[in-house]
């Protein structure tokens, strides 16, 4: 039984060590600093239906990150954790919306397991602070099947207009994927229960014109900043229709190779992705799809009528959809967490808290409290070993907390009896988490560009329309951080003595030389913190590693 203190606690901490991350991680590049600095782009542009990157047309992922995080910063101001606040709403809303579908099928105890299974997978405190267009879409479609499942058992309208303004916020998040997973839940749910007459119901229709009124506003922004005037280039192509663009091309165009992406295109990149994304649960996530999966077939492929298949269904159908694309990434697949939250925690209800399978149990323990020392052992190894700065007593703490995972294992004389091990996991997942967003994170991305650099000419005043870069890649961090749409110049000879200059450090030379009354202001490391090193993580050898940026006054004048 997951009693009201161990679920209320492990909730409360999860969430706090995802603030934690919200408030003390800077931005990362590339995608959250550059959806960062189209939010705050926003808030100058013309209008709240163009959207501009870097003061270029973008066309790109649906507004509706871009809405909530400029109304956020507009509200809070022009910080990082204004940027995060509303993608970490939905993720919370996420957690809510997971407790209540589970509740519905299973009752109290396995909802409360798939919440938790959710909220301590590390995919949610990665993307609380490293935020993309995933977090919010994974509020608004499990939000979408919750409701659609309360409707189809109440038939009350309510849940039923709610369901379809999610699915419709979840396509102006990450277009139509919001309204491909809902139907892949239901599709085989129904289909294994023999209710046919569920797939052609009437009211899809109302659900359909809801969906496209609400699209009203996105598609006449895109009428107006790409249709009306076609051949705008985009990544080098140029495009014809902005609204043929989202509603087709970014998602179908994945396999029909109209789109530019291609890259991880093998079936099984998403699943190879997990096993680092949905610790501590995978194994306990891929027995309980198989055990689901044999479940089916000694029913003979019929479902009951209190059975459900929305959540193994859903999982396993997107996942073929998705692994079938021409261009992959490790978080399209998070959508679908919450339906894999929901069958791990079915699984784990049956393995440790019935104990159905005491044997099998057993093996699943001590292969998981093996994990987990590996976990703490790297941790206390990050705390100690890449950053000495960090302080001692961070180390000590992280052996104390060894220490007491030790405990929570062995306290109980029969060897993690019922649900020891359960709270060993989120104890692990959260402390390390903890440990990792308030001491590595933050010290790990005071070598990358952008949040240094504009950190630097915030606090000494610069003048941000002299501000020019040169030559030392690009940060949108380096944009949001410094709350301006800095210059680039790409020719040598462009470059004037009035610039205050950031460019790379290997042509401090070649411009002293050509400005000899330049002044070196400043000069910090260039590192793509996103793609760790061994060499990178051992002091004594990161300096041959990291690329250093300067900035550099260029007539020197005060």
């Amino acid at each position: 039984m997951i009693s009201n203190r161990l679920y209320y606690s492990v909730l409360g901490l999860a969430f706090f060590t995802c603030l934690v991350g919200m408030f003390s991680i800077p931005l990362m590049d590339i995608d959250a600093s550059q959806y960062a600095s189209i939010s705050r782009e926003l808030l100058h542009g013309k209008s709240w239906l163009w959207f501009y990157d870097m003061g270029a047309d973008y066309l790109d992922k649906p507004p509706m990150l871009f809405w909530l995080s400029a109304l956020s910063l507009k509200i809070f101001g022009v910080h990082d954790w204004a940027y995060r606040l509303p993608s970490f709403l939905f993720a919370v809303l996420a957690v809510y919306a997971t407790h209540a579908l589970a509740y519905q099928w299973y009752g109290k105890n396995i909802a409360r397991l798939s919440a938790l299974v959710l909220a301590t997978c590390q995919a949610f405190f990665l993307i609380t602070h490293d935020v993309r267009t995933d977090t919010m879409l994974m509020g608004w479609v499990i939000f979408s099947i919750w409701q659609l499942s309360t409707w189809y058992q109440n038939g009350k309208w309510l849940n039923f207009i709610l369901a379809f303004i999610a699915i419709a916020g979840g396509m102006m998040t990450k277009g139509p994927i919001a309204l491909i997973v809902p139907v892949l839940a239901f599709l085989p749910h129904f289909m294994l229960k023999r209710e046919w007459k569920q797939l052609f119901r009437w009211e899809y229709l109302i659900g359909l014109v809801i969906i496209a009124i609400l699209l009203v506003p996105m598609s006449i922004g895109l009428y107006q900043q790409f249709d009306l005037h076609p051949g705008k280039l985009i990544n080098g192509i140029p495009i014809q229709s902005g609204i043929r663009f989202y509603y087709w091309t970014q998602s179908f165009g994945r396999y029909t190779g109209e789109n530019m992406y291609h890259e991880m295109s093998y079936f099984s990149f998403l699943l190879e992705n997990m096993l680092w994304s949905f610790l501590p649960w995978i194994i306990f996530f891929l027995a309980g799809l198989v055990f689901s999966i044999w479940q089916l077939v000694q029913s003979r492929f019929w479902l009951n009528k209190k059975a459900e298949w929305i959540s193994t269904g859903g999982f396993v159908l997107t996942y073929c959809i998705l692994a079938r694309s021409q261009a992959q990434l490790p978080h399209y697949i998070f959508v679908v967490f919450p339906l894999a939250a929901i069958v791990t925690a079915v699984f784990l209800e049956k393995l440790f808290l019935s104990i159905q399978w005491p044997t099998i149990s057993k093996i699943f323990q001590w292969f998981h409290v093996l994990i987990f020392l590996i976990l703490w052992l790297a941790v206390i190894v990050l705390m100690r070993y890449p950053f000495p700065e960090i302080p001692i007593y961070v180390t000590i703490l992280a052996i104390m907390g060894l220490l007491f995972f030790f405990w929570l294992i062995f306290r109980d004389k029969n060897f993690m009896g019922n649900s020891s091990i359960l709270v060993a996991a989120f104890y692990t997942v959260i402390a390390v988490n903890l440990f990792l967003s308030s001491q590595f994170y933050p010290r790990l991305l005071q070598f990358q560009m952008g949040n240094t650099a504009a950190d630097y000419i915030n606090k000494a005043g610069l003048d941000k329309n002299q501000m020019v870069l040169y030559g030392a890649g690009d940060s949108r961090a380096m944009h949001f951080y410094g709350d301006h749409v800095f210059k680039h110049k790409f020719h040598r000879a462009e470059i004037v003595a009035s610039d205050i200059l950031l460019t790379s450090s290997d042509s401090l030379a070649i411009f002293q030389q050509i400005f000899p009354a330049s002044k070196l202001l400043h000069k910090g490391p260039n590192f793509s913190v996103s793609i760790l090193t061994a060499q990178f993580l051992n002091p004594a050898t990161r300096d041959q590693e990291v690329p250093q940026y300067v900035i550099l006054d260029l007539d020197g004048k005060p």
